[in-house]
């Protein structure tokens, strides 16, 4: 049903208020989860797939031949807290990847396992239902409220299924980082807020639609462009604004709160939806310097992660280097470049959940997470194995992987906006991440452990659920890699506005 756009900017309705069904969903499951504690798992299996089907309606509605905004939901609160949801192309592919993770992470609560199950359950919704939220909002306000509540389930996974005795250092860094991350955006937000007070008699409003139609002073564009970013940045994270992601990696909970810290990129969405609409003017002036420190970072954390011995640290690297890569794409400005860093983003949540899922099965098995107590395991687990080896090879966008098309359409933007020369160092620095993760795995699965006291030990082989996780993640990246055209179809006028706002065409 359209709306008439006199009324309302957004073009098209479903019969249901589909986007608030993607919050209320696993917001009442999580509640019903507390309620009937020995049924928590079952509750948690059904709202995830039912929370999928909800997701497959949402990409089978949507209007990819029409630029709008779609699906478009208000609610009238305190003006400055305006209920105001929709979706595009791009927002889509981060709902539903929420959604897929969302289910590997509670079918992996079953296989630790980790107890009490209703909590970690509960937990689990609960940061759901505040990224589904972060990316249907159209409000600045409440991406942040909604990114300082996310920060409590998360924090809470990373400490109570954490085996480490440094597990509440980890938290600290944590949080000192994301607070001060929260701080800049705030503040970011406010000046952006008060600008639009000064424009129009008072009224304040946080809605990037409103936004990014008022004009903001040049001597406030870099201010604001800095807090944005640099807050965002943190999440990411990006070099050098990543100290908290090592240590959180290595002593925090080994899968479930890295998957949604890291999977998810609500930073890089961040930037796409709110950052680079308003302050186009400081992204210009800024973008060189943002994509030369991407470039240092892919080369810094790739020569890190081949020091690492801790596996879950050389992931916490490969993340950094990686994002690098879809820093410089997003920082292209172009048709290609948005279309290319979200697709890699994708990709890289999709793969670096799976990898970090793997390593909570073999933690599972081994105890240990050292290369050095680690090896062989491809003899005890090969189906782990195989799904280890697909996502690494994800990660570095080889074909048939869902990473292939995004990076040549990431390197194609940057080829056309920074010349040959920074493409191939980008180029160069994916292929030591390459040689990294290869390693990883060669150390991990194929050859002997280096420790002696390891080798020959007795490892059990992998349970039905097991089987299913990394079949599932193996099934998840194939037909993602094999079949990206629903990618791109999907997310065909999404970025219109902003390939006119930044000179990019078709």
């Amino acid at each position: 049903m359209a709306i008439p756009m006199n009324e309302i900017h957004w073009a098209v309705q479903s019969e249901y208020p589909i986007l608030a069904t993607l919050q209320l969903l696993p917001l009442l499951a999580m509640i019903a989860a507390l309620f009937f504690k020995e049924q928590a798992y079952r509750i948690g299996v059904i709202a995830s797939l039912l929370e999928i089907g909800v997701v497959a309606d949402l990409f089978q509605k949507f209007d990819a031949s029409n630029a709008a905004l779609q699906f478009g939901e208000k609610l009238n609160l305190l003006p400055p807290l305006n209920y105001h949801a929709a979706v595009d192309g791009a927002s889509i592919l981060f709902i539903m990847l929420t959604a897929i993770i969302g289910l590997l992470v509670v079918l992996y609560g079953k296989v630790r396992p980790l107890n009490p199950q209703w909590k970690f359950i509960a937990v689990v919704l609960a940061t759901q239902v505040t990224l589904m939220g972060m990316f249907v909002t159209h409000d600045m306000l409440w991406f942040i409220l909604l990114s300082a509540i996310q920060l409590i389930p998360i924090g809470y996974l990373l400490t109570q299924w954490s085996t480490s005795p440094e597990k509440e250092l980890a938290l600290a860094r944590f949080v000192q980082f994301m607070g001060t991350g929260l701080l800049l955006l705030a503040i970011g937000t406010f000046m952006i807020g008060w600008n639009y007070a000064q424009l129009n008699n008072g009224i304040w409003s946080f809605n990037v639609t409103d936004l990014e139609h008022t004009t903001v002073p040049t001597s406030m564009q870099s201010i604001i462009f800095f807090l944005l970013f640099y807050g965002l940045a943190v999440r990411i994270p990006l070099f050098p604004l990543h100290g908290w992601l090592p240590m959180v990696a290595e002593h925090g909970s080994v899968a479930a709160a890295p998957i949604f810290l890291l999977g998810l990129k609500t930073g890089i969405y961040g930037l796409l939806r709110f950052v680079l609409p308003v302050v186009p003017e400081a992204v210009i002036e800024w973008a060189p310097f943002v994509v030369a420190f991407a470039v240092a970072g892919i080369f810094y954390a790739a020569l890190l992660a081949m020091l690492q011995n801790n596996l879950r640290r050389l992931f916490a690297f490969a993340v950094v280097s990686h994002t690098s890569i879809v820093i410089i794409g997003l920082f292209s400005l172009n048709l290609h470049a948005f279309q290319g860093s979200v697709m890699l983003s994708i990709n890289f949540g999709l793969a670096i959940a799976g990898l970090l899922l793997m390593a909570g099965l073999v933690y599972r098995r081994t105890k240990t997470l050292l290369l050095s107590n680690i090896g062989g395991l491809f003899d005890h687990i090969p189906i782990i194995g195989v799904a280890f080896f697909l996502a690494g090879l994800s990660i570095v966008g080889m074909p048939g992987t869902p990473g292939f098309d995004a990076a040549h359409l990431v390197m194609e933007a940057a080829m056309e906006r920074y010349g040959a020369l920074m493409t191939i160092a980008a180029a160069l620095g994916n292929v030591v991440a390459a040689g990294f993760l290869l390693w990883a795995f060669q150390r991990a699965f194929l050859a002997p452990a280096s420790n002696e006291k390891y080798r020959g030990r007795v490892i059990e082989r992998a349970g039905a659920m097991e089987i299913t996780i990394a079949l599932s993640t193996i099934i998840i990246l194939l037909l993602a890699g094999f079949f990206t055209a629903p990618w791109l179809e999907v997310m065909e006028h999404s970025f219109d506005g902003l390939s006119a706002i930044y000179g990019g065409g078709h």
